[in-house]
């Protein structure tokens, strides 16, 4: 437990979820780059989250190392909870697609296969992964899944850190 209160320390927290939202969108590209798995539009959406993150906690960092205001950093740890709340939602809508249990965004749908070096007329349809079939399932859970959990479990953790932040 002494190790979990170092993490959520000062500025350690918004560190560490700096680092572990690089770490995804790491993983995230070698599934595209490596696995040969091209994200979906949902997927996309999903990154979008780790790329806010990643601007607003560098903001973030910035701003408190010039005013390094307790309640400041308070704010940030609640703000960054709540941008990771945003990524659960989106992963659970994601799963949810893939499941069948909600319906897919438009242009979610693979269309017609084309090649980039070949576009003419950008009116044309181009290939989009498909938002309902999940490329592989690990322990009953997609990608989308497995983000859906690790974004709930670094939003706990974030109002955690804001929590131990304010008691300080």
């Amino acid at each position: 437990m002494s190790k979990l209160k170092l993490l959520l320390k000062d500025w350690a927290w918004p560190v560490v979820a700096l680092v572990v939202s690089a770490a995804m969108l790491a993983a995230a590209h070698a599934f595209e780059r490596f696995g040969h798995l091209p994200p979906c539009p949902l997927c996309l959406r999903q990154r979008d989250v780790y790329w806010a993150l990643i601007a607003m906690i560098l903001s973030g960092l910035a701003i408190w190392r010039l005013v390094p205001k307790r309640r400041f950093l308070v704010a940030l740890n609640v703000l960054i909870g709540l941008a990771f709340g945003v990524g659960v939602v989106v992963a659970v809508y994601h799963s949810g697609v893939e499941w069948k249990i909600f319906p897919p965004p438009a242009g979610c749908a693979a269309a017609v296969a084309v090649n980039p070096l070949e576009i003419k007329d950008l009116n044309q349809a181009f290939h989009v992964a498909d938002c309902t079939a999940a490329p592989f399932y690990i322990l009953g859970l997609s990608m989308a899944g497995w983000n859906g959990v690790v974004s709930l479990v670094l939003a706990g953790l974030s109002f955690f850190a804001a929590a131990a932040t304010v008691q300080r």
